[in-house]
């Protein structure tokens, strides 16, 4: 399991809670197949594999927790044989359940900016709502992901018209921020009553410790309940939001890709589908055919 979970961090560069959740589903395959060393996981089978999925199945996971089980069992597998020896090394041919694939839930622009308001104004410390608002502008105003807003450092500030965001795989790229955004950083800045420091997370929790996702998640929960706000406004609907108004108003999907920091433009294509569904939502409330 070291050897696993170096080879995840180090080799392939993923995030400790994918590092984890990896781990836990090779060591239950362990358990399964009591293979003392790595010649011995590399003849797991399909068959084999086949069956410990099954008994997953049993324990009650979903065809989504199933196919990540699979795809994390495929990649320990590869693993397994190439510690083996086996340079050409290839995982066993099983086929995963059928996953249907949601569509995001984008909110409108007011909502978005509502959302963050409310937050702010909801906080017990002008600093925290400051804070908030500064946050949930970064996820609407530059679509970054919750984790990639929070892993920002002091040595940004002061922010420019773009910004450089450490996203998945530790890839790079650069998106452009709103003055709108700017300044809320900047307001939460002159409030906090942490010192800017260049190695420190940029938005620091009530004790002065880097900021969790789950301070942020929850108080968007107490605003959105405040706002009667649909249960699909989370902090990640506001970056579904930003690639849904952005593909609206006529980017196209590579731009999109690149704002996004999307591995593949078959990421990206979802927002077609979504953007589809908005007109297709509009249109049915709006039309005087669909009213009688």
């Amino acid at each position: 399991m070291e050897a696993w979970g170096t080879h995840l961090a180090q080799g392939r560069r993923r995030s400790p809670h994918t590092v984890r959740a990896y781990i836990a589903t090779a060591a239950r395959l362990l358990d399964h197949v009591e293979a003392a060393d790595w010649n011995t996981l590399a003849r797991v089978d399909g068959a084999t594999l086949r069956t410990h999925l099954a008994a997953r199945r049993q324990d009650g996971i979903g065809n989504v927790s199933a196919a990540r089980e699979l795809s994390a069992l495929k990649a320990f597998l590869t693993f397994a044989r190439t510690r083996a020896g086996d340079q050409q090394a290839t995982p066993p041919r099983i086929k995963g359940p059928r996953i249907k694939k949601g569509l995001p839930r984008p909110i409108t622009p007011d909502e978005a900016v509502n959302l963050a308001a409310g937050v702010e104004e909801d906080a017990n410390q002008p600093w925290i709502g400051a804070r908030d608002r500064a946050v949930l502008l970064l996820l609407y105003g530059a679509g970054l992901r919750i984790a990639e807003a929070l892993s920002i450092k002091g040595s940004a500030v002061p922010l420019g018209e773009t910004l450089i965001v450490t996203g998945k795989g530790s890839k790079q790229r650069v998106v452009p921020l709103l003055p709108i955004v700017r300044d809320a950083v900047s307001d939460y800045l002159a409030k906090s009553p942490w010192p800017l420091e260049a190695d420190h997370a940029l938005f620091r929790g009530a004790k002065g410790g880097p900021l969790s996702q789950g301070m942020v998640q929850k108080a968007v929960a107490r605003a959105r309940t405040v706002l009667g706000l649909p249960s699909s406004a989370t902090p990640h609907a506001l970056r579904h939001s930003f690639a849904t108004h952005l593909l609206g108003a006529g980017a196209d999907l590579r731009s999109l890709q690149e704002l996004l920091g999307h591995a593949s433009l078959s990421s990206t294509q979802i927002y077609t589908k979504v953007d589809a569904a908005t007109l297709l939502d509009v249109y049915r409330s709006a039309h005087p055919r669909e009213q009688g």
